[in-house]
């Protein structure tokens, strides 16, 4: 068996940020070979991975990615089992990469599919081996649980923590110089207010007699004339749309305006959208 060297060691040990003994122990195991011994330590760790598959991942990180002008936005959801990890900087450079390869890349149906794909910031490994490098370094199960991508012009906004973010997709005036920023906006205002639904069609009928026969027994019990009771309760109604609608609500940044307003204003239209909660499905 060749001399394994300190500097061998040390030279393997700030290539892959793995502690000292297994640098050596994958050394001794691949005859002296730095390459052959990467592979070696990565090899080792799927294999511990999948030993540690079924520990729990409560906590995580969301990311987005969007271009406006391209006319694509991406949102992408990396588990992991601690909170430290979760704000680890390395954890918050991978999905955010996640998400920028999903959105200028081939796309992906899976998670599978986009862990097989190259990393845009180093694309001499694929995003699955740079996951793979973090459990080896950080001995922490990592998943990919949700990936979304969509192909229209979008604004996008994660929370700084990354346990929330949003992606709307958008038409109209997507080409004008505010348009990034008044998309931004609204998937942040998303992200804030979370409301219900998109606009007042897209609520459940069902929930919105609900709330109409709850206002119309409180007004009819404040002893309010039968002939002016339908006209009342349409207008209560508006603030129960200005709650959980979000074209009806006051935008976070100006309550003088409504969200739906705020879009018209810039000539934009706003056709779906996306929020997503850490952990949710």
């Amino acid at each position: 068996m060749p001399e394994i060297t300190a500097a061998a060691v040390k030279n393997l040990r700030e290539r892959t940020g793995l502690p000292m003994m297994e640098c050596k122990k994958a050394l001794q195991e691949t005859g002296g070979d730095e390459a052959t011994a990467v592979d070696w330590l990565r090899k080792q760790g799927i294999k511990t991975q999948a030993m540690r598959s079924d520990r729990e991942m409560s906590t995580g990180r969301l990311a987005v990615y969007t271009d406006l002008a391209k006319g694509v936005g991406a949102m992408v959801e990396l588990r992991c089992e601690s909170a430290p990890v979760a704000g680890h900087d390395e954890v918050k450079a991978l999905v955010n990469a996640m998400a920028v390869q999903l959105a200028t890349g081939p796309g992906a149906h899976t998670p599978a599919e986009l862990l097989a794909q190259k990393c845009p910031s180093d694309p001499t490994k694929t995003l699955g081996e740079k996951k793979d490098d973090l459990f080896n370094r950080m001995r922490e199960v990592f998943e990919v649980a949700r990936i979304l991508r969509i192909d229209a012009p979008c604004g996008g906004y994660a929370h700084h923590d990354g346990s929330k973010a949003a992606l709307v997709e958008l038409s109209g005036k997507t080409d004008a110089p505010d348009a990034a920023i008044v998309a931004k906006d609204i998937a942040m205002h998303i992200v804030a207010s979370a409301p219900q639904a998109l606009c007042k069609e897209d609520l459940d009928p069902a929930v919105v007699e609900k709330e109409r026969s709850i206002l119309m027994e409180a007004a009819r019990k404040e002893g309010k004339p039968e002939n002016i009771l339908a006209k009342m309760i349409e207008g209560r109604l508006r603030n129960f749309f200005s709650a959980c609608v979000l074209l009806e609500q006051p935008f976070v940044k100006d309550d003088k305006v409504t969200v739906g307003q705020l879009a018209k204003g810039a000539d934009l239209v706003v056709k779906r959208m996306e929020n997503w909660l850490l952990g949710g499905s």
